[in-house]
């Protein structure tokens, strides 16, 4: 059964950063390619960053590129996300998946909650 399981959440500043935590249960994890998403109030899933199975491949939206540090630990089954210079505009629920094909699986975890304020 796949599972994904984010933390690391929560307010913070303008400026701010935070480092989010993605437990996975999946079969053969470190065969994956994982991404991480996001979904602000109002507005649709959207695409952040991806990392390749073997750590070597990573990509990233045109906003977050620079400020977003994707990173994986095949040991763990753990996925990560390191966000500096936070922007109001980050605000959203993030979550992992895999990205096979370059699409996430069906199965979404709860996410976790980035609040960006002053």
């Amino acid at each position: 059964q796949v599972q994904f399981v984010e933390s690391g959440g929560g307010l913070v500043q303008p400026g701010g950063s935070l480092r989010l935590t993605c437990a996975a249960s999946v079969r053969m994890f470190r065969t994956y390619p994982m991404a991480w998403y996001r979904q602000a109030p109002g507005k649709e899933r959207e695409y952040v960053a991806h990392i390749s199975s073997d750590n070597y491949s990573l990509n990233y939206a045109d906003s977050v590129k620079g400020r977003f540090t994707i990173s994986r630990d095949n040991a763990k089954n753990t996925v990560y996300l390191q966000i500096n210079s936070l922007k109001p505009e980050d605000t959203a629920v993030y979550y992992c998946n895999t990205f096979l094909s370059g699409r996430p699986r069906d199965t979404w975890g709860q996410g976790t909650q980035v609040t960006v304020s002053s």
